[in-house]
């Protein structure tokens, strides 16, 4: 009795074992997130009409939409960022590209940059006149050139002779921002994308343009292949003057992306986010003192950014997937999709 027992469990075991020989072992599906952005401000002082708060989310869901299909059908972070960031140059709602806001010179000039987590490779441009999508001549700065950083004419020459598309100066001419131009002159003031309330410039930057939304657009994402890409892409200030450069084209300021960490983009006052190397602190964070996503992007932007009066925030995602948004402002033009499945698009706090 037993033995036919010990037989009876024998062959028992024998058949599971061939049962889980024959089966497909399980494969984990991989995680994927991007996050845009389009501009933070005093928004609730825009008083934007039903109309405009549904073109604003449109769009941005538009380009969530268009960023999350290629990182879903195996494609590179890099090629969603571009592929986002072109799409909201192309745009009039966004001070980058085709919405870019006017300098005192009354000309458009246009910064990009775009950054790698997977080996730190980087391109920036600064100053462009003719180049219709800005973020596409930082990616050939970086794949094509030995240089991070070309300005002016001289990245205009460049990506003329890399293959982009140029337009004449015109094609970024809007009637909206060419009026904002017009107030900011007759008002002797330094203002920003869809200000909120103008200010004239005063001594110390802790005391400029405190009420406006500040322009720019950007993106972060991670791919199948568990890589980061941060980039971003602005017109830069109404009535800015003497060849101003901002946060958007420096690496480590307002763009930065690193596998060990995480890609940030940042939108707010330039000179803010220079000082307080934003995009660069809240990876080191990570890195050197072991704080996740959250913990880094809310001290960098709610504390220390706070405390030199600085406006604006960021989007960031991780290789784990996690998206953090955060800004000092009352409201950010933003759509996420983490790497758990959800998904939003905002406006305000």
């Amino acid at each position: 009795m037993h033995l036919f027992l010990l037989f009876l469990c024998v062959f028992a075991m024998s058949a599971c074992g061939g049962k889980e020989s024959n089966e497909e072992p399980m494969t984990k599906t991989p995680i994927t997130a991007i996050a845009i952005h389009g501009g933070a401000g005093n928004l609730k002082k825009l008083n934007l009409t039903k109309d405009e708060e549904k073109a604003y989310k449109e769009a941005l869901g538009s380009a969530l939409s268009l960023g999350d299909s290629i990182l879903q059908a195996g494609g590179s972070s890099e090629d969603a960022v571009i592929a986002v960031i072109t799409f909201l140059e192309d745009s009039p709602l966004f001070n980058a590209g085709k919405g870019a806001v006017f300098s005192h010179d009354k000309k458009n000039e246009l910064d990009a940059a775009i950054m790698l987590g997977k080996n730190l490779d980087c391109g920036a441009v600064t100053g462009l006149f003719r180049v219709k999508n800005p973020i596409r001549a930082a990616q050939l700065v970086m794949h094509k050139s030995e240089h991070i950083l070309i300005s002016g004419t001289g990245a205009d020459q460049f990506a003329e002779e890399q293959g982009l598309e140029m337009v004449d100066p015109s094609y970024f001419f809007t009637t909206h921002r060419w009026e904002q131009l017009q107030e900011a002159l007759k008002e002797d003031s330094i203002s920003l994308d869809h200000d909120g309330e103008k200010q004239k410039p005063t001594a110390g930057l802790s005391n400029l343009w405190d009420d406006s939304k500040y322009g720019t657009v950007g993106c972060v994402a991670l791919d199948q292949q568990g890589n980061l890409c941060a980039g971003t892409s602005t017109g830069g200030l109404t009535n800015k003057k003497h060849g101003r450069i901002g946060d958007t084209p420096l690496i480590g300021m307002g763009t930065y992306a690193n596998n060990n960490s995480c890609a940030v983009s940042c939108t707010g006052r330039g000179e803010d986010f220079i000082r307080a190397t934003v995009a660069y602190d809240i990876s080191a964070r990570m890195m050197y003192l072991k704080e996740d996503l959250k913990e880094a992007t809310r001290y960098v932007i709610q504390d220390k950014l706070k405390s030199i009066k600085g406006r604006g925030g960021c989007i960031a995602v991780d290789t784990l997937g996690k998206v953090s948004l955060e800004f000092t402002t009352t409201g950010m033009f933003r759509a996420y999709r983490d790497g758990k499945g959800d998904q939003k698009v905002e406006i305000y706090k």
